[in-house]
């Protein structure tokens, strides 16, 4: 099964939304040690999940699932993988669903 290996360390920037990775965060898709990896690097910005502001007392930006959040967001902004292959929105989001299920959060 796919695994979050790296404890995630951000920062808040002043806009109060964004915040900043402040430490490589690595994702294993489909199971431990595969190489299909999404390397978020340092300095990388987030929203963690973008949640329109109406939902947001029911679904804060922030939750259980923020590391997949932040996962999703560096694969839509990267639209690639180290190994140079593009890939769709799709898949961005067939690995944002596989990492909520490893967080044991329903998608």
């Amino acid at each position: 099964m796919s695994e979050f290996t790296d404890i995630l360390l951000v920062s808040p920037m002043s806009d109060g939304n964004t915040w900043v990775i402040q430490r490589r965060f690595r994702y294993y898709v489909g199971e431990l040690d595969s190489d299909e990896i999404v390397d978020v690097p340092i300095g990388f910005q987030t929203d963690f999940a973008s949640v329109p502001p109406i939902f947001r007392p029911l679904v804060p930006k922030w939750g259980k699932y923020g590391k997949a959040a932040l996962v999703h967001d560096y694969c839509y902004w990267e639209q690639s993988f180290a190994w140079d292959l593009n890939f769709t929105r799709r898949r961005a989001d067939e690995i944002f669903r596989e990492a909520m299920a490893v967080l044991g959060v329903a998608s």
